[in-house]
């Protein structure tokens, strides 16, 4: 199918910021309804990346408009349900380079899921302007009795708060989980790289639990690695980092909470810092670049790292050690293994930078080994002696 819009990055001639819009493939004129909503996401200080996919989603939601003849501010219920089906029915394009004979992707009922949330949160935004008639964002919730509720949700003294409004265009789908690394398969993955600062930032992610963003944004004062410091004003004891979010890193790394927080660090993780300076200083362009992760091995050197080459490194990685190894599989190993050696979860929630408790429910996993000495504890069979 030929693309009527496409998301594109465009970079302001005066600022050189970058800024995400969709645009019609032939002529590239601006949607402008979905470029302002665009440009809301920004107003409300979400991170480029999620600018970025945000764009993609819009960009395929009026393609299918096109394909289908519809007008994107009105599509009608059927077409919001034929919407929902064409996601998981209509074949991804192949990866370069990754063409596989007789293999056709699809998009999975999780993806469609969160592309319906983008073009309901466009169509409510576009009812705030005008441009989309209420009969329409009507559509997209209806009632349903919440049954089972998270600890701490409070339904009201009558269970009033159970009757909430749930999305009407969603699949039901499997909690996917998160999955876990061993502290074994931690200690392979430093191993297994050849760089100094791959090492510490596998570790850096191994040992705080901070998310890729925040660990791509950090700048090299946010590291206050001595016994004490003092000396530049900091009250804190001990080895620790500074996690704070800034909006203008020239990588766009952004860290999601908005709540500066400092992070503990070990022994070991100061002296990977330290054989990573080493390295770092023999690349001339690094020198005078701020940020701490920095390309030292790859054109425009001393540059900040991005997601981009993040992700590369990573996607090596994990064809060297033979498993899956991602970021955030770090953050919650860090997490799941603080919550079962009994630490506090108001520690764990502060750590992990966490604004609401209920977002920890997420990482405390139930091994095999903890089942099993529960039904041990409890076992009434076994002759009592």
């Amino acid at each position: 199918m030929e693309s009527a819009y496409t998301a594109e990055r465009a970079i302001s001639p005066t600022s050189g910021a970058v800024r995400w819009v969709v645009v019609e493939s032939r002529t590239y004129r601006l949607h402008s309804e979905a470029t302002g909503y665009l440009a809301s996401l920004r107003a409300r200080g979400c991170s480029p990346n999620t600018e970025r996919v945000y764009a993609g989603r819009l960009a395929l939601y009026l393609n299918y408009c096109h394909l289908r003849r519809l007008q994107w501010n009105a599509p009608g219920f059927t077409g919001l349900s034929l919407l929902q089906q064409w996601l998981v029915e209509t074949p991804l394009p192949a990866r370069t380079g990754r063409l596989v004979p007789g293999r056709v992707r699809h998009r999975s009922r999780g993806t469609a899921n969160a592309v319906m949330t983008v073009v309901g949160e466009f169509l409510r935004f576009g009812a705030l302007h005008g441009w989309v008639a209420s009969r329409t964002t009507d559509l997209l919730a209806q009632p349903k009795l919440l049954r089972f509720a998270l600890p701490g949700y409070d339904a009201g003294e009558r269970g009033q708060h159970r009757h909430v409004q749930a999305a009407a265009f969603r699949f039901k789908t499997a909690q996917a989980g998160y999955e876990d690394l061993s502290p074994a398969q931690i200690r392979h993955m430093i191993a297994s790289v050849s760089r100094a600062r791959d090492r510490f930032l596998i570790a850096l992610l191994a040992c705080t639990g901070l998310r890729i963003g925040e660990a791509l944004g950090l700048h090299r004062a946010d590291l206050h690695l001595l016994a004490s410091s003092r000396i530049v004003g900091c009250g804190i004891e001990g080895p620790h980092v500074h996690v704070r979010r800034r909006t203008d890193n020239p990588n766009r790394a952004l860290a999601k909470s908005r709540f500066p927080r400092g992070v503990p660090v070990i022994a070991e993780l100061v002296a990977l810092y330290t054989d990573y300076q080493y390295e770092r200083d023999r690349v001339p362009q690094a020198s005078a670049e701020p940020m701490v992760f920095v390309n030292l091995f790859r054109t425009a050197r001393g540059r900040p790292m991005t997601y981009a080459n993040t992700k590369e490194m990573f996607d090596r990685l994990a064809r060297t050690v033979r498993h899956a190894c991602r970021p955030h599989m770090l953050r919650h190993s860090a997490a799941t293994r603080w919550l079962r050696d009994g630490v506090d979860r108001d520690v764990v929630q502060r750590l992990l930078g966490h604004v609401s408790p209920l977002s920890m429910e997420t990482y405390r996993n139930v091994d095999d080994a903890e089942m099993r000495a529960a039904v041990e504890h409890v076992a009434f069979l076994r002759e009592q002696s």
